[in-house]
């Protein structure tokens, strides 16, 4: 990256340095790709053996099941896929995503986000939408939201213009996407996409990376000031947030 600043004087000349941004391996995203690509397969193979889908029958997203206490189908959801092309178009969008996010995030943190989105899109899903539900959208969601909160709050060192650029794409996106999903409401569950965008949202605005220039011009590198109780502080509101979400449907009963 090219940072240009300004230096003191009257000259008001711009001096060009280079800023070293952060190049972790995305561990955790070539992981939770790994993971979710072998549950397709499992799934798919024991369907095949079969006849019966094992997996998808005790891992989607299914009211009365949750209602009646299986609660881990707050999450499994995540990792199952209803055909190749649905796998497909969200792996792939969890690759180029979250090997740029996971590297300002680090590993642990850009997992923390990803599972807490995932658990508050099939919350939103629960709670406003009675048809069973599978998919790793609503986790995708989150991170393309921790993205554009990213960009916003870091823009004094992404610069203004790309800023605004990057927050401009990923709205256009966002917003194609959720428009195509009330269009075609009856396959995509959009209220799943809404709730893993703003599970994406609370947790990155108070969790996520707030970058500082180390080092000395023309050589600086990026820092993460973001304190671990902060981390800590919007994972447990992000979690509790939804868990109180979550438990509408049974006080109504």
């Amino acid at each position: 990256m090219i940072h240009e600043t300004p230096p003191s004087g009257e000259e008001q000349q711009r001096q060009v340095v280079r800023v070293q941004m952060p190049d972790r391996k995305p561990v955790v995203t070539i992981i939770l790709v790994a993971i979710t690509v072998g549950v397709f397969i499992l799934q798919h193979l024991l369907l095949m053996a079969t006849g019966i889908d094992f997996i998808g029958l005790f891992g989607k997203k299914v009211n009365e099941a949750i209602m009646q206490g299986q609660v881990w189908r707050l999450l499994t959801p995540a990792l199952l896929h209803g055909g190749i092309l649905h796998l497909v178009m969200n792996m792939y969008a969890l690759f180029i995503i979250g090997s740029r996010l996971e590297r300002f995030y680090g590993p642990k943190r850009f997992l923390l986000l990803y599972v807490l989105s995932a658990f508050a899109g099939n919350v939103f899903s629960f709670v406003f939408t009675p048809a069973p539900s599978l998919g790793a959208s609503t986790a995708i969601f989150g991170i393309f939201a921790a993205e554009g909160i990213l960009i916003y709050q870091n823009r004094r060192l992404f610069g203004q213009m790309r800023t605004r650029q990057a927050i401009t794409n990923l709205a256009l996106i966002l917003t194609m996407n959720l428009a195509f999903g009330f269009i075609a409401s009856v396959m995509i569950d959009n209220m799943g996409h809404i709730g893993g965008l703003l599970g994406g949202i609370f947790f990155a605005w108070k969790a996520g990376p707030i970058l500082k220039l180390v080092g000395a011009p023309p050589y600086f590198s990026v820092a993460d000031s973001r304190e671990r109780k902060d981390v800590l502080a919007a994972s447990l509101v992000v979690f509790i947030g939804f868990i109180i979400i979550a438990l509408i449907p049974f006080l109504k009963t």
